[in-house]
């Protein structure tokens, strides 16, 4: 039986490699003027009006607690569906799409305790680079969730 295989899409956040489903992703944007917020959380970067949707986007640097850095030419926002509205992911880089074996996705360590469990489902080894393969319905905690429906409502 033939194994099963998945398109994933790469982006870089600082020097690290994530993957999501491809099927997961609407588009991918450059960076556009964010409205910020009054009462967002510190992973809610704001809003963007994409073609006369208002969607919320969130600062993956932020939410993965790494340091702000200046966006640049490569700063990318990934629209993605999230429990069926559209949301934006601010990422330093999109870098590829890989066709994966499923075969090939190793699970995470069982060190990798806490929230990052609950958001990690898988990593891939790519000649030398480790990508982590995120869960997006996890990526968020209930309170932000819940934060990004009162926002839009």
């Amino acid at each position: 039986m033939a194994a099963k295989t998945r398109q994933t899409i790469v982006f870089d956040i600082g020097d690290e490699k994530f993957g999501v489903r491809i099927t997961e992703v609407y588009e991918i944007i450059r960076m556009k003027k964010i409205t910020e917020l009054p009462i967002s959380s510190k992973y809610i970067a704001g809003i963007i009006n994409l073609r006369g949707d208002i969607i919320s986007v969130i600062d993956l640097r932020r939410r993965f607690g790494i340091e702000d850095l200046e966006e640049t030419e490569d700063t990318r926002i990934i629209v993605v569906d999230f429990e069926g509205q559209n949301v934006g992911l601010i990422v330093d880089a999109v870098s590829e799409v890989l066709h994966i074996n499923e075969d090939d996705i190793d699970l995470p360590p069982k060190s990798m305790v806490g929230i990052k469990g609950d958001y990690i489902t898988g990593i891939i080894k790519i000649e030398e680079d480790i990508v982590i393969l995120l869960e997006l319905s996890n990526l968020l905690r209930s309170k932000e969730k819940i934060k990004l429906q009162t926002e839009e409502a």
